[in-house]
């Protein structure tokens, strides 16, 4: 039996419109397809106190197991977004599959920690483009509200990884430090499926396909237009928010000021993807009365405030309260944002603008702790909360030029 026509789309596929896009079966593949492009971070973070033990390094070296799976994908997600728009959307995605699969479960496999860096950073060149390349098959099969929706949908996918990630590797952990670093082989059965099933449009090759040259000159224009580097700007913004502020020193707030446990912090960090997935799964309706613009500068005016709120709440309940308020602003913001840059770009470009925008989460990785621990250094932990809050205005009053809606 062979594959179907892996640069075909059959009519089902094609629908841009509908009750639900969940009756699309190729669309559950694509929300595993990012299920496992997530949590290999927070998966694998649970070991990594057994780790410092077993290769006998200190606890600052731990953070290369990080660095080597993260800096890779600076360059790769570039990459793999300009083969999905040259030579096909799968045949970009599958053998990605397999090599983050192969690489990923290979880590468990590694007793040096060199060789772990090695297959880490592998693991990483491969992971970075497949949320992205989800994205970017989802704008091609889906126009309109249902494509909002299904965004929404594939971000909700996403949360539930990010919320579950932790607990799964803490329990893997617990039979051995190596065995979260199994969990990628899960990529190779979906690789399987993708390579088989999954029915992704076609692209021009050959004699009538769009030259190199010409499709750098069309991504370029892309790239000037103020809409689509403001959507890239801001969510450069957003991501630092996300890494700098929340993720990084929220936990230390709850330790300094409540000395609230580490699976105190897990829960309070786990709330915010629990309502950040269920109102994802609305953004499809919002933008029927909404303008995606809009939710993008509504939900920087939450980020600010929940921020602003959690140097000030009291109790690790409080806490809690203002990270479910900080949630729903990803769930507004990410859906929203991704739509939007596949309304912008073209078919021929959406890989390369899709996969830019991974790019950018990865620099907001990187750059978003340096930042706001510039700020611990100039005052207290509250200091971070009220800066990081006032970057969410500056990127708000940004948004209402860069994302103004025409």
């Amino acid at each position: 039996m062979a594959p179907p026509d892996s640069e075909s789309v059959s009519d089902r596929s094609a629908a841009s419109s509908g009750d639900s896009p969940l009756a699309d079966l190729d669309l559950w593949l694509l929300f595993a397809v990012t299920l496992v492009g997530v949590g290999n971070v927070s998966g694998v973070s649970p070991a990594f106190p057994q780790m410092v033990e077993v290769f006998g390094i200190s606890r600052a070296q731990i953070g290369w197991v990080v660095t080597a799976y993260s800096l890779p994908g600076l360059l790769s997600a570039p990459l793999a977004g300009i083969g999905a728009d040259r030579l096909g959307r799968k045949r970009v995605l599958v053998p990605t599959l397999f090599v983050f699969g192969l690489a990923g479960g290979a880590c468990a496999l590694a007793r040096s920690f060199p060789v772990l860096l090695g297959l880490r950073a592998v693991q990483g060149f491969a992971a970075a483009p497949l949320v992205g390349l989800a994205v970017t098959i989802i704008g091609d099969r889906y126009d309109g509200t249902t494509r909002a929706t299904a965004v929404g949908y594939n971000a909700t996918a996403l949360n539930v990884g990010t919320a579950a990630y932790p607990a799964v590797g803490g329990l893997l952990a617990a039979i051995a430090w190596y065995v979260p670093f199994a969990l990628p082989l899960v990529a190779l059965p979906v690789g399987t499926a993708v390579a088989w099933t999954l029915e992704a449009p076609a692209v021009e090759t050959g004699a009538d396909a769009e030259s190199f040259g010409g499709y750098l000159r069309r991504v370029g224009e892309r790239l000037r237009d103020r809409r689509v580097f403001g959507l890239l700007a801001v969510n450069f913004g957003i991501f630092i928010l996300i890494f700098g502020a929340f993720l990084t020193y929220v936990p230390e707030l709850l330790a300094a000021r409540f000395e609230a446990t580490s699976v105190a912090a897990g829960i309070v960090l786990a709330a915010a993807s629990v309502s950040s997935a269920l109102v994802a799964t609305q953004v499809g309706r919002l933008t029927t009365w909404i303008s995606p613009a809009r939710l993008i500068q509504g939900s920087l005016v939450i980020d600010g405030v929940a921020l602003a709120l959690m140097p000030l709440v009291p109790g690790v309940w409080g806490v809690g309260m203002a990270s479910l308020f900080y949630g729903v602003a990803q769930g507004l913001n990410q859906p929203a944002l991704q739509t939007r840059l596949t309304e912008l770009s073209s078919e021929a470009s959406r890989g390369i603008i899709l996969s830019l925008n991974g790019t950018i989460l990865r620099l907001g990785q990187a750059v978003g702790p340096l930042l706001l621990g510039g700020a611990l250094l100039l005052g207290t932990i509250d200091t971070v909360f009220y800066a990081a809050a006032g970057l969410a205005a500056l990127c708000g009053g940004a948004s209402l030029w860069l994302l103004r809606v025409e």
